[in-house]
């Protein structure tokens, strides 16, 4: 039986035993040697294919924390503070003020018909200091048709008069999270799920199961592709049955360029039907839908002052965060679920949060001893080197937002966080002298899917205006690499797939123009990807 064997300037293939190579061979989809090729020679016959001659070579980037909102909002108009590209390759300016939020909606709204409401993404109040963003603002927009602007961190947004009228949150103020002006009346943001759900439930519109739509997925798919990214991961999912069925029938196909690991959103379900639903889903897999992840959301965002900190709470004097759900009942869940034999992903920005599933975590190990569990702590910005010993102790692997250096380390240095805590903002360097398994991710759509650049802000450790912070947490380049790769397959329980280029393992790769290691740091986010290639097939980039 024929294979192809691919040539390249180099190979970095992330095994320990043959760390680099020059030849590639593949045959149904998975590696059947690398080596030489000479040293390939003996596997019978082959077609040589060339086209990479000039490259490096990785393996396929394994993006470990990432959600396929990230092909639907793009649906919507972006109007983030930093310029993004979109999946057609199209860059959106920022908007760096409010008037310029007002002029870019006014814009958008002249666009839709008159019943349509207007949403739009990527804002982000924390940029914007002199003063929040309300329902005046966006009613000088249109008082009349219902606008929505999502935040960028996807725990809050800020809606007009018509929205809190249509949804009927203008006379329920006193639910936990809608914030309100001196007098008691909503002023238009809305903090974590239980505010917001108000608003999807009004409009009818459930973002993270539409992340399961074919288009989406197609979507997200190609974003992934043009960066490398051959696994990635839906780190929210209802798992709703359409939504299944949708997956399995998109991702299934071959021209469309990824592996999808979707975690169930545990808060949709209670423990009992929860475990049910992801135990019946997990028999659904393929070879490119990996089910079997379950997502739980704890606190908030530190940037939007909703995550759980410990003493002394938040640098500039503002009140504590919220839970998602009461920490009695987060325990509760990590202990089923644990039980179940099952893997959770836990959002844990703050390091109250980080505390309460370390805690519930050793109390289920307690009751129910098991090996290799694998639960994983996602975000853990803040955690503190007790808890990181903790961690190590309990088997727990770390995920951790390195982007958030770069897009929001400024603001934790001087308003959130403070000198000292930002030292220890995503602790990679010390996570990995204690022997902790590491990750970093882009939390897509919150910052963009760009692996190179998450590796970078693990090395930089660099702020949007320059500074470094916590130089002693900086990882090197190659290490770096692996929490792209190999790492951040391990916490999906997907080592044995994908990851690292080696024997028997999905031929999935990622084609560079340069070795990461040979460029100036300056460079490394800005390489460019040639071509992405998934169980063989090649996807060019050009």
């Amino acid at each position: 039986m024929s294979h192809r064997i691919f040539s390249a300037r180099r190979i970095l293939t992330m095994n320990p035993s043959q760390p680099e190579a020059t030849h590639i061979a593949v045959r149904d989809g998975r590696v059947l040697g690398v080596g030489s090729l000479e040293t390939l020679s003996d596997l019978g016959d082959f077609e040589l294919e060339e086209r990479f001659a000039d490259k490096v070579i990785l393996p396929g980037f394994v993006e470990g924390h990432s959600h396929a909102l990230e092909g639907v909002l793009w649906e919507y108009p972006y109007a983030g503070f930093f310029p993004r590209q979109d999946p057609d390759g199209h860059t959106w300016p920022g908007l760096t003020d409010i008037a310029s939020l007002q002029h870019h909606l006014g814009e958008q709204v002249a666009k839709l018909d008159a019943e349509t409401p207007l949403i739009a993404w990527g804002f982000d109040p924390i940029y914007f200091p002199d003063r929040r963003l309300d329902r005046n603002d966006l009613d000088a927009v249109d008082a009349e048709r219902p606008i929505v602007v999502i935040h960028a961190n996807l725990h809050m947004m800020t809606v007009n008069s018509a929205m809190l009228r249509a949804s009927g949150l203008e006379s329920q103020a006193d639910i936990e999270g809608v914030v309100t002006f001196e007098d008691g009346r909503p002023n238009g943001e809305l903090r974590e799920m239980a505010a917001m759900f108000a608003i999807f439930d009004s409009l009818d519109l459930d973002l993270f199961d539409r992340g399961s739509e074919e288009a989406t997925l197609e979507r997200y798919a190609r974003i992934g592709q043009r960066h490398g990214v051959t696994t990635l991961t839906d780190l929210y999912n209802p798992l709703s049955e359409a939504g299944v069925e949708s997956m399995q029938r998109t991702c299934n196909r071959d021209d469309v360029p990824m592996r999808l690991a979707p975690a169930m959103s545990a808060l949709t379900y209670t423990p009992e039907d929860g475990i049910e639903r992801v135990l019946g889903c997990r028999d659904k897999s393929s070879d490119k839908l990996h089910f079997g992840l379950v997502k739980l959301m704890t606190d908030g965002s530190i940037q939007g002052y909703t995550a759980r900190l410990m003493w002394p709470g938040y640098h500039d004097g503002s009140p504590n965060g919220m839970w998602n759900a009461e920490p009695e009942r987060l325990t509760e869940i990590v202990q089923r679920y644990h039980q179940a034999g099952l893997q959770l992903h836990i959002h844990t920005n703050g390091d109250e949060a980080v505390e309460l599933m370390l805690d519930a975590i050793e109390s289920a190990l307690e009751l129910w001893p098991r090996a290799d569990h694998r639960h994983t702590l996602q975000h853990c910005q803040i955690i503190s080197h007790a808890q990181l010993k903790r961690a190590a102790r309990l088997g727990v692997c770390l995920n951790m937002f390195a982007n958030h250096l770069y897009y929001w380390g400024d603001i934790h240095r001087s308003r959130t966080l403070g000198f000292e805590r930002c030292q220890r903002l995503e602790p990679l360097a010390s996570a990995d002298r204690l022997g902790i398994p590491i990750a970093a991710h882009c939390d897509a759509p919150v910052t963009p899917l760009a692996p190179l650049f998450t590796a970078w802000c693990a090395v930089a450790r660099q702020t949007a205006s320059g500074e470094v912070l916590g130089p002693n947490e900086a990882l090197s380049v190659e290490r770096a690499l692996r929490l792209i790769t190999l790492d951040a397959a391990y916490t999906l329980k997907l080592d044995d797939r994908v990851g690292s280029l080696e024997v028997g393992k999905f031929a999935d790769m990622a084609v560079l123009d340069e070795d990461p290691r040979e460029v100036p740091l300056a460079r490394l986010a800005s390489i460019g990807v040639a071509a992405t290639v998934v169980g063989g097939r090649v996807f060019d980039n050009g």
